[in-house]
């Protein structure tokens, strides 16, 4: 884990961005498309606790961006190039457009001040979308990265993250995948080499301090 000194230092209000992925209905809400790892994400507090971040960076003046994954209802635009992609159009929830499942999952609060990014295609919330571009004219260097899932979503972002030169941060116990000793093992053997993980509370206790400086 870092120092508290050097995790401050990296979130500095003016230059971080929080991130959430895909804390969608469809998603982790009570009738998502993949009931597991909704489950995943609600029991074991990670959906609580990306909504305490969430908080947080709105009383820190901290950009809060929510990346959502949808479709449209004809498909157009869709990725079909992988078996994830397939199989999520034979799922009973569709998370398409304008729909409840792709609203942003309570207990999150979604601001006026928030940016809500849509992508129809692709795994990452980042690569083809606008998101490159807003974290740059934001003036972002530190990208805290939560929400779902550890299996997919997440390592892709922080990889795309960090080959467009962004320092990720990741809160480790605000990340849920399916199983649920899978997400340990893909934090400590690979997001850990390549971004500074922390946890909630150590996350929140800096933006907290951030704040009462500002």
């Amino acid at each position: 884990m870092p120092s508290y000194e050097a995790l401050s230092e990296l979130l500095d209000p003016a230059r971080t961005v929080l991130l959430t992925v895909e804390c969608q209905q469809g998603v982790v809400g009570p009738d998502a498309a993949l009931p597991e790892l909704a489950r995943e994400a609600r029991e074991s507090g990670v959906l609580a606790r990306v909504a305490r971040l969430v908080d947080a960076a709105h009383e820190s003046g901290i950009q809060v961006i929510h990346a959502v994954a949808e479709r449209r209802p004809d498909g157009r635009g869709a990725s079909r190039n992988a078996r994830l992609f397939r199989a999520a159009e034979r799922l009973p929830v569709q998370q398409l457009t304008g729909s409840a499942a792709v609203r942003v999952a309570p207990p999150i609060v979604v601001t006026e001040d928030d940016l809500v990014v849509r992508r129809l295609h692709g795994l990452s919330p980042i690569q083809g979308t606008d998101v490159d571009s807003l974290l740059r004219n934001l003036g972002c260097r530190t990208l805290v990265v939560a929400g779902v899932s550890a299996n997919v979503a997440i390592p892709n972002t922080v990889f795309d993250a960090v080959n467009r030169g962004y320092t990720a941060v990741v809160p480790s116990d605000a990340i849920a995948g399916v199983p649920a000793d899978y997400t340990p093992a893909m934090i400590r053997h690979t997001l850990a080499l390549v971004a500074t993980v922390a946890t909630t509370d150590e996350v929140l206790a800096c933006l907290r301090r951030t704040g009462r400086a500002g």
